[in-house]
């Protein structure tokens, strides 16, 4: 019986370790993803570098990256959309909604920035504010 209890204890406990190692990994699941930039984009190492310093919720960290793609290519619109969330994320909502906005007018072409909750939400406030 002891053996059975132990079992069930461990049992238990890889569940625990498994559903929270699940709900850390689907928490960024549940906001916006960052947008990888063209391979071929000046942005596109730096963007990587902020898109790994955002899934890991480093917002700051990810937000200086962003800001050097963007310094790298102006016309990535990936890169901007993916400034704003940083900004969005470091509770600069009028910078990120100025950033969602750029996005969206670069991004015509990008169903994945088009259509973004989140930047429709921003841009709505942006439009509230003029």
């Amino acid at each position: 019986m002891q053996n059975f209890y132990r079992l069930l204890f461990c049992a238990s406990f890889i569940a625990f370790i498994a559903m929270a190692g699940f709900g850390a990994g689907t928490a960024l699941a549940g906001g916006p993803p960052a947008l990888m930039t063209a391979a071929d984009s000046k942005a596109h190492a730096a963007n990587n570098e902020g898109i790994e310093h955002y899934n890991q919720e480093h917002w700051d960290v990810a937000l200086g990256h962003f800001q050097k793609a963007v310094e790298a290519d102006p016309n990535s619109a990936e890169a901007h959309y993916n400034l704003a969330l940083a900004l969005d994320k470091t509770e600069k909502h009028k910078e990120a909604a100025m950033e969602f906005k750029k996005a969206q007018d670069l991004g015509k072409d990008n169903p994945d920035i088009q259509n973004s909750k989140i930047l429709l939400g921003h841009v709505k406030m942006l439009k509230g504010d003029m």
